[in-house]
């Protein structure tokens, strides 16, 4: 994912927080418009036709579950929608996910949760797009992987540990990065715990595809994704 090709539109009538919002996705690389007003977000999105709308609930002119429905119902279903609202009573959170909304986050929040979570609906709703171009696909329900259309099935350490590589393509992930994240107590894992689940995952995908590598060491460094001929 290229991030800084990306472009963020922040739906918010609070401009102060808009402009905080905005401050940070810049700094994560993403360029970003500002709506204040609902009755401007759907003229908005097609002038800017962004990759990604923070769109928050309350809003001046109408309302963001509305601006919601109205986007998925008319010509926009594929633009990743993440709500941001102060009301957490899970009605609202039931019917804005009926509608099409792909995340929420509640305020108050940290600046730096909207950029993770932006960058993780991102990854999501690329992925049918990343699947097309290599053959590979994810498939988190039964912790699955399909290549060239063979499947096998992972164990939980495994997809987690394919799901952190294949998510960022080309990105190199050391062992104690993926010990800090993939492992629910990383204390009483190794290097050569990384290094063997490593290893059963490539004779895996191995047998799925006969002229592809997929995860590459990397001398002193880590792991990486990336499809590279045999």
């Amino acid at each position: 994912m290229n991030e800084k090709s990306l472009h963020i539109l922040i739906v918010e009538d609070e401009q102060d927080l808009a402009t905080l919002m905005e401050d940070y996705l810049l700094a994560a690389g993403f360029s970003c418009s500002k709506i204040h007003n609902g009755l401007e977000v759907e003229s908005g999105v097609e002038k800017h036709q962004p990759d990604l709308i923070l769109l928050d609930l309350m809003l001046p002119g109408k309302d963001g579950l509305d601006i919601c429905q109205a986007l998925r119902s008319n010509n926009q279903p594929q633009i990743p929608i993440i709500m941001v609202t102060a009301r957490v009573e899970e009605i609202d959170r039931l019917i804005g996910l009926e509608l099409g909304a792909d995340d929420y986050i509640c305020k108050p929040f940290s600046p730096r949760e909207v950029v993770a979570r932006v960058k993780a609906v991102l990854r999501r709703s690329q992925q049918p797009l990343e699947a097309a171009q290599t053959g590979v696909e994810l498939h988190e329900d039964s912790q699955q992987v399909t290549i060239q259309g063979r499947s096998t099935e992972l164990t939980t350490i495994e997809f987690s540990l394919f799901k952190l590589l294949y998510n960022e393509p080309g990105k190199i992930f050391s062992r104690q990065f993926i010990m800090d994240n993939i492992y629910s107590d990383y204390r009483i894992v190794s290097d050569r715990t990384v290094d063997s689940h490593v290893k059963k995952l490539r004779k895996k995908l191995h047998e799925l595809t006969t002229n592809q590598d997929i995860i590459h060491s990397v001398y002193g460094a880590g792991y990486k994704y990336e499809l590279t001929p045999r």
